[in-house]
């Protein structure tokens, strides 16, 4: 099953060709280096021009969603030790529909992410008199803004090919850094230039409790928080995943959360009152397009403000490298299930999925194209990637009843009341998200279905023996469960018709949540269904004994 590499004895192959030699610094730096990419340069000033001082709350809410999601994946990524396994735990619960479903959530978000990192370094660099003409006024990129973004796309890929111990090298260095620089940032700022009286100026919270919602995914909050399940997408390649795994998403979480939350009260008390004079809404001050520099070169502290110039290449950078290896590891997890041609499954000899890399190169110049501001599509993402980590809790609900004996090396406490309550979470934020978000994401879960759809009716065509098996009773929860978020977010007060007052719009998709996680688990796949669906995966992916 699995053989000895003789070039590097500490290093072993599965049958796949995928090379196990990332630890758990590795793991939880892929993970780290994920939550703090551009979310840390804008989303303090994203939060509080929304929310006011009240988006302390906000973050914290934010991470106590993102805990509780993390939780379940921790249980889950022990379980099943599987490259790309964030796609595959539906898969494995209700057969293929659901899990060619997810599977597509997961590859959007993980193959937008890399090209908005991009935008982001742009845009920040557009404080240096060469890159001036990047951009043009409204965000979208200049002729040879296009070409730099294609280029620094081309050096993510790059990487990549590499192999996935140079890439754990090289994003454990930038990430020591993306740690380093938001510390050294909270501190010095605070040092001196915190005033406490800014936390009630115009009101803890002026915008009420919907700014307060509102912020959590249309600000930029969730997306920064995003990155955890990083370790779980490398699992594959973990040379001790059972034992790794929740430690390195746990401490992600951790990690992350503390850095975000301490970012946006010093942002807060930094700030000198003229620049909120008018109200939080009407935020402004020299060099607020990067908020974090031009803050530090507000207080006196111009040499800070270059530091983090240089700083929003190198945040961003990182975590624009990873998601393009999670990119390459979620169509290869696609293509083991028989979701996508087998071409994705092809890996090179360094054991690197070669074309899935150089499909998230041709999606990452698509993104570059001219589309909406950053924060817009940081919803999208946002929305995509929580609707991808919702299928987690349903997987886990249906393993915890049909699967009791399966080995877990961690053991969620309470899994069966945090798994449905991590449901419910997960809706809220897709909800927040606005009716103007989702009905874009509706856009591109019907073209995800034409396409793997298409594959998948070919593939019964033709006879293939990988052809999935889309299970059509275990999955017949799914369209009610789209097409009943879509309803409510139309209906509702964040960005919808209004017919749903606050708080009912929320207990109305929290009960809606609950239904269709015990009429997910009432379906799923029977257990000798489900240890069918993991042998024809977990066999190839077992890791080394």
């Amino acid at each position: 099953m699995v053989k000895v590499d003789h070039a590097a004895p500490d290093v072993t192959r599965d049958r796949t060709g995928l090379r196990r030699d990332v630890g758990l610094i590795g793991l939880m730096w892929a993970s780290v280096g994920s939550i703090i990419g551009s979310g840390w340069l804008y989303g303090a000033e994203k939060a509080v021009v929304m929310a006011g001082p009240a988006a302390i709350i906000s973050w914290l809410i934010g991470t106590v969603a993102i805990v509780l999601l993390a939780l379940v994946h921790a249980e889950l990524g022990g379980m099943f030790p599987v490259a790309g396994g964030t796609a595959r735990y539906p898969h494995y619960a209700f057969g293929g529909l659901a899990g060619m479903s997810f599977g597509w959530f997961s590859w959007l978000q993980a193959a937008t992410v890399a090209p908005i990192e991009v935008e982001a370094m742009i845009g920040y660099a557009a404080h240096w008199n060469f890159a001036k003409g990047f951009q043009h006024a409204d965000g979208t990129l200049t002729t040879s803004g296009f070409v730099v973004a294609v280029v620094l796309m081309a050096v993510f890929v790059a990487v990549n090919f590499l192999g996935v111990r140079v890439l754990a090298h090289t994003n454990s260095a930038a990430t020591w850094w993306k740690i380093a620089v938001p510390l050294a940032t909270i501190f010095i700022i605070a040092i001196g230039h915190f005033h406490p009286h800014n936390f009630t100026a115009h009101g803890f919270a002026p915008f009420g409790s919907k700014g307060v919602l509102g912020a959590i995914s249309s600000s930029g909050i969730i997306f920064a928080l995003l990155g955890f399940e990083q370790a779980i997408q490398l699992a594959g390649e973990s040379r001790d995943p059972k034992r790794d795994l929740p430690r390195a998403t746990l401490g992600s979480v951790a990690i992350g959360a503390t850095i975000y939350v301490l970012l946006q009260v010093v942002f807060i008390g930094a700030l000198p009152l003229s620049s909120f004079a008018h109200g939080w809404a009407k935020l402004d001050f020299p060099g607020i397009s990067g908020p974090w520099a031009g803050v530090a070169t507000l207080v006196g502290l111009g040499w800070l403000g270059v530091v983090l110039y240089v700083d929003a290449v190198i945040s961003p950078g990182g975590t624009g490298l990873i998601y393009t290896t999670a990119t390459s590891r979620v169509s290869y997890g696609l293509a083991k299930n028989g979701y996508a041609p087998k071409i994705f499954e092809k890996i090179d000899s360094r054991g690197v999925p070669w074309f899935g890399l150089i499909l998230s190169f041709v999606t990452g110049i698509v993104c570059f194209l001219p589309f909406p501001s950053w924060q817009e599509l940081v919803g999208f993402i946002t929305s995509a990637s929580v609707l991808m980590y919702a299928g987690a809790p349903l997987a886990y609900g249906v393993f915890a009843d049909r699967l009791p004996q399966h080995e877990r090396p961690y053991r969620l406490p309470a899994g069966k009341v945090i798994a449905p309550l991590s449901f419910v979470v997960a809706n809220l934020i897709i909800y927040w998200a606005g009716w103007d978000t989702l009905w874009r994401l509706g856009i591109a879960i019907v073209l995800g279905y034409v396409l793997l759809g298409g594959y998948a009716l070919y593939a019964k065509s033709k006879d293939l023996p990988d052809a999935p098996r889309l299970d059509w009773k275990a999955a017949q929860w799914l369209p009610g469960y789209l097409l009943g978020m879509g309803l409510i977010s139309w209906q509702g007060g964040f960005g919808g018709q209004g017919h749903i007052a606050l708080w009912w719009d929320m207990l109305v998709v929290a009960a809606f949540s609950l239904a269709i996680y015990y009429w997910a688990k009432a379906t799923a796949s029977a257990p000798e269904e489900i240890e069918r669906s993991i042998e024809e995966v977990v066999v190839t992916d077992a890791p080394a004994h």
